[in-house]
């Protein structure tokens, strides 16, 4: 289990807010993992301004877990090292949190990879568990935060999550080594049982929200939610995002994660964030495949980073996985109208060092 001093310095850079991208998988043709482009992922969130990086998440592939892939372990620990090295060079820490999946017994042992590994928390998914009680998700919960601190986890139930309700969230919140929670249910009503979860449950100083909503980015980070607790009305905000659309791009979200606090500091909305807002959400359903109900999300993020030089190719773990119908065309579309959301010349800048 990492210090306290050490958890007490990673819930500051969390509740400060930063940009957490989902890292992504980078393989060559023969579908075997390219470390090489692998490492330049790595470096390029961190240099990018990405406050810490979450691998071994679904835009990683769950497949990594696969007795024929393999890849759990060498995946985290290529990222851990780069990861530490970064830090080095940057001379400033980053968050390393290690995607963990499965019933408790398969949690527990990647929760223990993790935490051997230097990962400073685990983004526990709840997908495996999706006839189980609130009672026996808790004491799920409860395992593996006896063994890493934990980023709780609402997935939309698109992607493979579950309906996790308020008395969920509120048992949850009683855990002590929870250090912060992904929404991301795609829903205004379950996104707002979190944020009421956590307005009830007194610990609003030491726990971040983060957004997980593709759909809804800027809104998310715009807004704050004013939930009335007994004699007082509690204040929340989300303090930054744990996205796979910020896998791409990511130079440009640190951008709007800075202009959202200046924008909160002077309590003002500009039109011009409303007008990104709807810019990012239109980006997102192309390169996410939102028409075709996701199936392509990971291989529009692969497009991209192809397209910039940082991937050799779109290449996936299941040869059959790949680009909706349409989709290319969508990923044209958003590319060509909204120039002002990639971050292609700082990527050009920096590549050949990235990659060496």
């Amino acid at each position: 289990m990492p210090s306290d001093r050490g958890t007490q310095e990673i819930r500051k850079i969390l509740l400060d807010g930063a940009v957490l991208p989902a890292h992504p998988l980078a393989l060559n043709a023969a579908h075997k993992l390219d470390e090489r482009r692998q490492r330049a992922l790595t470096r390029y969130y961190c240099d990018a301004g990405a406050g810490g990086v979450a691998v071994a998440v679904h835009t990683t592939q769950f497949a990594i877990r696969d007795p024929d892939a393999g890849l759990l372990e060498p995946v985290l620990a290529l990222a851990g090292e780069t990861l530490r090295e970064r830090e080095q060079k940057l001379g400033r820490r980053i968050v390393k949190i290690a995607g963990i999946c499965g019933a408790t017994r398969q949690a527990s042992q990647e929760a223990e990879l993790a935490r051997r590994l230097g990962y400073d928390a685990g983004l526990l998914s709840l997908s495996a568990l999706c006839s189980s009680t609130t009672a026996q998700l808790v004491e799920h919960c409860r395992a593996v935060c006896d063994i890493i601190p934990v980023f709780g986890f609402y997935l939309q139930p698109a992607v493979g999550g579950r309906v996790l309700d308020v008395e969920f969230w509120r048992r949850f919140l009683e855990i002590e080594n929870v250090m912060a929670i992904k929404v991301a249910p795609f829903n205004r009503y379950r996104t707002l049982d979190v944020v009421r979860a956590l307005a009830e449950s007194g610990r609003e100083s030491d726990i971040a929200l983060y957004t997980g909503n593709d759909d809804n980015i800027v809104a998310d980070l715009l807004t704050e939610f004013r939930v009335r607790v007994k004699d007082r009305t509690v204040s929340l905000r989300f303090s930054g995002g744990l996205l796979g659309h910020w896998a791409v791009w990511t130079q440009r979200a640190v951008e709007l994660l800075d202009s959202m606090r200046k924008s909160r500091v002077h309590r003002e909305m500009t039109a011009d964030l409303l007008a990104r807002s709807a810019e990012i959400t239109d980006s997102n359903a192309a390169l996410f495949d939102a028409r075709n109900n996701f199936a392509g999300c990971i291989a529009g993020l692969h497009e991209v980073l192809h397209r910039q030089g940082l991937l050799e190719g779109r290449w996936l773990l299941d040869p059959n996985e790949d680009l909706s119908p349409g989709q290319m065309e969508e990923i044209d579309r958003v590319t060509a109208s909204y120039p002002h959301l990639n971050d292609n010349p700082f990527v050009a800048s920096h590549l050949d060092e990235w990659l060496r």
